[in-house]
């Protein structure tokens, strides 16, 4: 290959002061870091005040670069926080702030100017759509989903400008990036709040007899990516920073990873392909010791090409899933086999430890290792105290174990003692004192956009009139079903409207000109996009969008920043067409705050459904304490443009492949009993409680807070006439559902600080 001549950035995490030393001893060309507070990953050590600014002086004149992560979602109860935060990030000045929350952009682009952004991969972009979406808004950089081939980067890449970051190394969301709910669902612990429980890496129980799936297993619990050897397919696609994953692991993991893509990133700068041979062959020894789990290169060398519409053009191929393997757990390390017995107790107990077959290692004391309940209740980590070879007869050795494990239960080595390296220490490890800390300024109300104001007929003021057959937000229920054959069962209690997901099934069959007569006309209907938009599926969805209008279809709610230049532009018969259709901002676009309603609104949005993940403290703090309010002045949002759902079960796991033909299972459960759906299919595979989402007993409350629009999420499991009519009946009587959840809505988001109170 031909030298590659501009700059490509090696980006290493950084998630203490030790694991910074060892990026930069390494190489990095740039570090990624977390404060205390508004970051995917509290729970690794982060940084402090003063430390951050240290190491921002440092790495300043060595001439490298620094970027801060803030990016998780925040409340309207910590608005003046972030702005306090942000206020203080931009007198600091990193070379960028990497975030998810559309209302963080809309506050740095409105208050703090000169602070450079990057859109998270927490933001799900997977288009060039989706990116230059976010261009338009001062955005410099987008970390592109996970899910993506190589066919469909150089695909983004051809139709941006942004520069584009990927990762290449580390664990793996079995959900597309952004969107899994799952360790919310579980407690409030939310991934888009950065407390993610790792619901992926838990042993689950299949409920079904026979099959080809083991009866317990990790099912959902992916390999890790590693990307070396395609470093040359990447550089030559115009990728311009290379991301490791790994701001929770230890300080010889960065240095070990880092050190390998170094090499092989220097080798291909010189173009000499028979070195970066060598050196992809000198890395891959190298990351053979980084002590994480299995391997795979995940979606990368997926086939990405347009298909007709009403073929599948979305889902990654079925055969050939690598990346999962449900008997091996979800914890990272080397298997140095299962204990076989124990003796003595406290400090004093001992397990013998039988090697797998093949398995050569043995540890030494000093080494660090994990202990593994076989019952995937329990994982501790701890340094060996001593260990002693076992008698020929008993096979393998003896080592010190806490006092709570026991026979069965599985150990894995994640770091040697030998392997420990030391690195020049580039900043103080005195955590107290020194550095800046962020104000006490309030935040003012958002600027960019006023709220939308309604015109009589529901649509957004200064907009022509839509047409008397559709475009209108009536007040009552909407029901949601993701089955045309659905359509016919839900007519039995007519809605206001229905909302129908936009599969390609469903678009070949709207588009369709000898199709059955359908229960609901167009204008009745409106059309739920999906919140994975690829890269490999936005130029058919666009025909499908063009085509549906011209059909009638007015309403669409989008979940994906990409989906909203679906609808800019004209057609040859009837021009602009964002001036015919009325567009509602889905819950996948998490406006949790005032700030990421004003930058949706700023995009043509003329309606909003709130978060699943919501409550309704911050609803109503979102909107404004006027509850009867209608008007959008002095901050307050008409109540009239919101959706609530007031019942649904949760995507907690929404997957890019048909995992069908691994798992030939559709209902499993946790160690706690809790039983959960798997719904497979050409679209992809998603995850649901069995515990369905339910409000619907605070409709008449939220009635009398100024609410009017209320959303029947039955997208899922298949609908059965009987489920629908007693669950409607239920609506109409006020009545609580038996055996469902509250989700948040009651207590909130899980808070370290106990400062949630909610009603």
């Amino acid at each position: 290959m031909l030298p590659i001549t501009r700059k490509i950035e090696l980006l290493a995490p950084a998630g203490s002061p030790e694991a910074l030393d060892a990026a930069i001893g390494e190489g990095a060309d740039a570090v990624y870091l977390g404060l205390k507070n508004f970051n995917a990953r509290m729970r690794s050590a982060n940084f402090t005040y003063s430390q951050f600014e240290s190491a921002l002086r440092v790495l300043r004149r060595m001439g490298k670069k620094l970027y801060v992560t803030v990016n998780t979602v925040f409340e309207q109860r910590e608005a003046d926080r972030m702005y306090q935060f942000l206020k203080y990030l931009a007198a600091a000045g990193p070379d960028a702030l990497i975030v998810q929350d559309l209302g963080v952009v809309a506050m740095a682009r409105s208050e703090f100017p000169s602070l450079k952004l990057h859109a998270s991969t927490q933001m799900n972009i997977a288009s060039a759509r989706g990116a230059n979406a976010l261009s338009r808004h001062g955005v410099s950089r987008v970390v592109l989903a996970r899910e993506l081939s190589l066919a469909e980067l150089r695909g983004v890449r051809s139709e941006t400008n942004l520069e584009l970051e990927v990762f290449v190394h580390g664990a793996l969301c079995v959900s597309a990036s952004g969107i899994c709910l799952f360790s919310s669902y579980l407690g409030g612990k939310s991934a888009n709040r950065g407390m993610c429980t790792q619901a992926c890496r838990r042993l689950y129980h299949r409920n079904a007899e026979g099959g080809a799936a083991p009866e317990s297993g990790y099912y959902f619990s992916p390999g890790d990516l590693q990307l070396l050897e395609r470093l040359p397919d990447l550089a030559e696609a115009g990728i311009n920073s290379l991301k490791i994953e790994g701001r929770m692991k230890s300080a010889d993991y960065v240095g070990t990873v880092v050190s390998a893509y170094r090499q092989v990133l220097d080798a291909i700068a010189g173009g000499d392909e028979e070195q970066i041979r060598l050196h992809i062959q000198k890395g891959q020894e190298i990351l053979r010791g980084d002590f994480a789990r299995s391997k795979t290169r995940f979606y990368f060398d997926s086939a990405a090409s347009e298909t007709p519409a009403g073929e599948n053009s979305t889902a990654s191929p079925a055969a050939g899933i690598d990346w999962l393997n449900p008997l091996q757990d979800g914890g990272t390390g080397i298997s140095l086999g299962a204990i076989q017995k124990v003796k003595g107790a406290g400090d004093e107990r001992w397990a013998l430890v039988s090697p797998d077959d093949g398995a050569a290692l043995r540890p030494l004391a000093g080494d660090s290792i994990r202990l593994h309940r076989s019952d995937d209740s329990e994982r501790v980590s701890r340094k060996l105290k001593f260990v002693e070879p076992a008698s020929h007869a008993e096979r393998g050795y003896w080592i010190s174990i806490p006092e709570n494990f026991d026979i069965g239960d599985r150990v894995y080595l994640i770091q040697t003692k030998a392997t420990s390296k030391r690195y020049k220490m580039l900043i103080s490890r005195n955590a107290a004192g020194g550095g800046h800390a962020p104000g006490r300024e309030k935040a003012p109300f958002p600027k960019l956009q006023k709220p939308p104001k309604e015109t009589k007929d529901g649509g957004r003021a200064g907009r022509a009139k839509p047409a008397k057959s559709g475009g209108v937000f009536p007040e009552g229920l909407y029901v949601a079903v993701s089955r045309i054959e659905d359509l016919y069962i839900a007519q039995s209690s007519r809605p206001e409207k229905v909302m129908l997901t936009l599969s390609r099934k469903i678009a070949a069959c709207l588009l369709a000109d000898n199709k059955a007569p359908l229960p609901f006309k167009p204008a009745e209907i409106i059309l739920i996009l999906d919140p994975f938009f690829p890269q490999d599926a936005a130029e058919t969805t666009a025909v499908e969008i063009n085509g549906l209008i011209e059909r009638g279809y007015r309403q669409f709610v989008l979940n994906n920043l990409g989906h909203f230049s679906l609808f800019r532009g004209s057609d040859n018969r009837n021009g602009d067409i964002r001036s015919r259709v009325q567009l509602i901002a889905g819950p996948w676009l998490y406006m949790f705050n005032a700030w990421s309603l004003s930058f949706v609104s700023s995009l043509g949005a003329d309606g909003f459904v709130s978060p699943l993940e919501n409550n309704r403290q911050n609803l109503e703090r979102t909107l404004g304490q006027d509850r009867a309010s209608r008007s959008s002045h002095n901050g307050i949002w008409p109540r009239s443009v919101f959706f609530v759902p007031v019942f649904a079960w949760p995507s907690l796991f929404r997957i890019r492949a048909d995992i069908g033909a691994v798992y030939d299972f559709n209902s499993f459960a946790d160690n706690r009993g809790e039983n959960f759906f798997l719904i497979t299919g050409r679209d992809g595979s998603l995850v649901l409680p069995e515990k369905p989402f339910s409000i619907i007993d605070k409709i008449p409350f939220l009635k009398e807070a100024g609410f009017s629009r209320f959303i029947i999420d039955l997208c899922g499991p298949v609908l059965h006439k009987g489920d629908y009519r007693d669950l409607m009946r239920a609506v109409k009587e006020g009545a609580p559902l038996p055996r469902s959840s509250r989700f948040n809505w009651k207590d909130g988001f899980y808070s370290m600080e106990n400062t949630v109170s909610q009603r």
